[in-house]
């Protein structure tokens, strides 16, 4: 796929320091996609955009709090005026595994507003600029979690369910539209050491649905070319995604509730 569709402008990238984001970054880089990256101060989001620079591309990093609706406002507001935007990749987002009941308001806050919000708003405000071309593409980072609710996770599934419903929605609501709009369900990936640790907890389970970053995102970005409305990487959670459409809800959710509760009795939580 590399090199076949010419993309006239840039592509902004969301959570771009690390693990997926900078995946996505590079993958673009390298297809001579020029980048605008974002990310939280203090990430070195500025040693990505020099690797993105050296595969002959344009880059620009901006650092930013996206649960912050007036640093989304004033952002967005910066990319209109300066840069025409092709391709959005709605990447940032934050979960974790936490007894509801003990979670802090600023945890649950922060995960409805980045995973949901952030992505609804930063859509809403490049869209105008998207609109403005022969052909331009939104990517909207979901899960695989989106399709069970679980219990010591609660907030993270709904809010990731919201991010396909909504890229869903808009897919179809801009069919006759230069935009394409596409939605990834992932799975575990080892991003961090934390993550890496808490895919070792789960068992054979997340071992089974890990995929490499690199190859998540290259696949990603192939099939959003394609106009993919909805991707699954890798075929351990294409198995799991056709598995899960035959097993009842309330089955679902009672198992991955058990799986999370090992996860928090692993970290001595429970």
């Amino acid at each position: 796929m590399t090199g076949k569709i010419d993309i006239a402008g840039y592509a902004v990238v969301t959570g771009a320091s690390t693990g997926l984001g900078k995946a996505f970054a590079l993958e673009l880089a390298s297809r001579r996609i020029n980048t605008i990256l974002i990310s939280l101060p203090g990430e070195g989001i500025g040693n990505v955009c020099g690797m993105c620079r050296e595969k002959g591309t344009d880059s620009v990093f901006y650092e930013a709090d996206l649960t912050d609706m007036e640093q989304l406002m004033k952002l967005t507001e910066e990319i209109n005026a300066n840069y025409r935007v092709s391709i959005l990749i709605n990447n940032a987002g934050l979960g974790g595994t936490s007894i509801f009941e003990k979670a802090s308001a600023k945890y649950i806050t922060n995960i409805i507003s980045l995973n949901a919000s952030a992505t609804t708003m930063m859509t809403h405000e490049l869209l105008p600029n998207l609109m403005d071309g022969s052909e331009s593409f939104v990517l909207n980072i979901s899960s695989l979690a989106s399709l069970t609710p679980t219990g010591f996770k609660t907030v993270y599934p709904a809010s990731k369910n919201f991010v396909r419903y909504f890229s869903i929605g808009l897919r179809n609501e801009l069919k006759n539209t230069p935009v394409s709009v596409s939605v990834a369900l992932l799975g575990p990936m080892a991003t961090r050491p934390d993550i890496a640790e808490r895919i070792r907890s789960q068992g054979w389970i997340g071992r089974f649905l890990t995929v490499p970053v690199e190859a998540v995102a290259r696949e990603c970005i192939d099939k959003m070319l394609r106009k993919k409305g909805t991707i699954v990487c890798g075929m351990s959670n294409k198995f799991s995604r056709c598995l899960l459409k035959f097993i009842p809800e309330g089955i679902r959710a009672s198992v991955m509730t058990r799986k999370m509760s090992n996860e928090l009795k692993c970290q001595g939580l429970i």
